[in-house]
């Protein structure tokens, strides 16, 4: 597999970049995902927890934590998981669905996840997404990456509703739901108002702390001790769980940091359109852009020491993060305009 294909599958392959491109500066800014430069400055475990097992009572205090912020009233529809990624891959096991539909292009895992668990799985536009597809499974990333694209509250419920009413799952993956939280339908996930309704939540996007490994689905009852019982006992570790009860708590930083990221975003907007860039879409943690010359483009912004993220499926796209301090956005700024 090509350096090329190996970044299009996802963001962060700084390794990857670092082979192919020996020479260049450092240290290397990557530019390759959504996460957030700004980190919540989360406190640390004690040594003593550490030399510990999690203790269950902090697991459930996260969930419930979590959940006030997601504005789920009832912890029986909510599970903290170690990152997204498990819980999205543990989905179709807990669900029981056999052919899925997924909405793309978007994150691969999600099509991966369903295959693998041997489903059948159809890759079909957001316009094709249509609540008489005979999938017992649709998946929709929403805002989607790399795209931004956003379907309302009332698109979802409506979606959801005719598809519920033959007995089949909607799944919203809301990774990047952060910056725009009237949108989420975790509130009603798994409730009597949208059973048929999963939604899946990142933390370490918005919060900067990708590392950290901590998600959430939010369902019914059923669905949730499934995945339970999928992922056993101590599910997270003592730093995720200090992590999570501290962020979540934190509502000012959050509202905060919404601000900035706008403010973040209208920035790079302007230098990528500077350099020749055109914006086409994205969210306040990611732009996506196109350029006519993109593979060129790519290519140069590597041997500057710069990750970005191409993409398989449209050779004339690549997706840009935010720079994370001043050197990093001089160093877009120089490399763009050299180009």
């Amino acid at each position: 597999m090509s350096p090329f294909e190996r970044l299009s599958q996802h963001g962060g392959r700084l390794c990857v970049a670092r082979d192919a491109f020996p020479d260049a500066p450092r240290p290397w800014i990557d530019l390759s995902t959504g996460i957030n430069p700004h980190a919540y400055r989360a406190p640390a475990s004690t040594a003593r927890e550490r030399a510990q097992l999690p203790d269950p009572a902090r697991l459930a205090q996260l969930e419930r934590i979590a959940g006030e912020a997601f504005r789920v009233r009832d912890v029986r529809n909510i599970i903290a998981t170690p990152g997204t990624e498990l819980a999205l891959r543990l989905l179709p096991s807990a669900l029981g669905a056999k052919r899925c539909a997924v909405a793309t292009p978007t994150y691969s895992s999600h099509a991966d996840a369903w295959r693998r668990s041997g489903a059948g799985v159809d890759e079909l536009p957001l316009t094709a997404i249509e609540s008489s597809l005979p999938h017992d499974g649709v998946v929709i990333v929403n805002p989607n990456n790399p795209d931004g694209a956003l379907l309302t509250r009332s698109q979802i419920l409506e979606l959801h509703d005719r598809r519920a009413a033959k007995g089949r799952w909607l799944v919203i993956d809301e990774a990047f739901i952060d910056v725009e939280p009237d949108q989420s339908i975790c509130d009603v996930a798994g409730t009597a108002r949208a059973p048929q309704l999963v939604a899946l939540r990142s933390f370490g996007k918005f919060y900067g702390l990708a590392g950290v490994r901590l998600g959430f689905a939010i369902g019914a009852p059923a669905v949730i001790e499934r995945i339970r019982d999928l992922i056993g006992e101590w599910p997270l570790s003592v730093d995720a769980l200090a992590a999570g009860l501290a962020a979540y708590a934190d509502l000012a930083w959050a509202h905060d940091m919404r601000t900035r990221l706008r403010s973040d975003a209208q920035r790079l907007d302007a230098l990528l359109t500077q350099g020749g860039l055109s914006v086409i879409g994205g969210t306040t943690l990611f732009r996506l852009t196109r350029h006519g010359d993109a593979q060129r483009l790519l290519r140069h912004l590597l041997s500057a020491g710069i990750l970005v993220r191409p993409f398989a499926h449209d050779a004339t796209l690549l997706r840009f993060g935010l720079p994370g301090s001043g050197t990093a956005w001089r160093r877009l700024a120089k490399a763009l305009k050299s180009s």
